[in-house]
C-alpha cells in the first residue's frame, strides 16, 4: 500500500512592496482624517473665529468637541474594548446602525447645550448639521453603508469656506484622498464614498439655511 502524500496548499501571494506602501498611505490618510480627528480641527476653528474673548472660547470649545468628538470617540473604544464592535471603524454594518442612534443624541445634546450656551448661531447650525447628517446615516446604514470618513472630512471644509472664503479650498483635495483612501482600504466602493460626500456637503448648506446664515 502506498503511502499517502500530503497535498500542500498554495502560498497565498503576499502583495508586492508598491502595493504595501499604498496600503500603509491609505491607512494613514484614513486615520489622521478620521470624523473624530476632523470634527475636533472644526470646532476649534470655530470656537476661535466666533468666540469674542479667552473665556468665552473655552465653554464654546469644551461643549461643543465633548459632544462630537471626545464623547464619541470613548464611547466607540468602550464598544471596542468590551466587544460589542468588531473593529474601531465599525465595518460591520449591521453594528453601525446602533452606535449612529448614540451619536445622533451625543450631537442633538450638543446642540441644545450650545443653544442654552447662546452660542454664536454657526456653532450651533454646525454642530446641528452633525445631528441631522448622523439620523440619515443611522437610517441608511439599515440597508447600504455609506462613507462616514467622506462625510467628515467634506462637511468641515464646506463649512471653513463658510468662515474664510476661498483660502481653505487647496485643503479640499483632502476629499479626493480620504475617498480614495477607503476606497483602497476596502472599506467603501465608490458610489458609498460619493454620498457620504454629497451628504456632507449637503447637510452643512441645508442648516446653515435654515439658521439664516445663507
Amino acid at each position: 500500500m502506498e503511502p499517502a502524500i500530503a497535498v500542500r496548499s498554495p502560498t497565498p501571494l503576499r502583495p508586492s512592496r508598491p502595493q504595501r506602501a499604498l496600503n500603509d498611505v491609505a491607512r494613514i490618510f484614513s486615520t489622521i482624517c478620521n470624523p473624530f480627528v476632523t470634527s475636533l480641527a472644526l470646532f476649534v476653528f470655530i470656537a476661535h473665529e466666533t468666540a469674542t474673548g479667552t473665556n468665552a472660547f473655552w465653554p464654546l470649545f469644551f461643549t461643543s468637541t465633548a459632544f462630537t468628538s471626545i464623547g464619541p470617540m470613548l464611547y466607540v473604544l468602550w464598544l471596542y474594548v468590551s466587544d460589542r464592535i468588531t473593529d474601531l471603524d465599525m465595518s460591520v454594518r449591521t453594528e453601525r446602525e446602533r452606535v449612529f442612534s448614540v451619536f445622533v443624541i451625543f450631537y442633538a445634546l450638543g446642540t441644545c447645550m450650545l443653544y442654552l450656551l447662546h452660542a454664536p448661531r454657526l456653532m450651533t447650525a454646525t454642530l446641528a448639521g452633525y445631528a441631522g447628517a448622523s439620523l440619515v446615516v443611522q437610517y441608511i446604514t439599515r440597508y447600504w453603508k455609506i462613507s462616514t470618513h467622506a462625510l467628515g472630512i467634506t462637511a468641515p471644509l464646506v463649512v471653513l469656506v463658510y468662515l474664510f472664503g476661498t483660502q481653505p479650498l487647496p485643503f479640499f483635495i483632502l476629499i479626493p484622498l480620504v475617498g480614495w483612501s477607503r476606497i483602497r482600504l476596502r472599506a467603501h466602493t465608490p458610489l458609498q464614498v460619493a454620498a457620504g460626500t454629497c451628504l456632507g456637503a449637503g447637510s452643512v448648506l441645508l442648516f446653515l439655511r435654515l439658521f439664516g446664515l445663507i
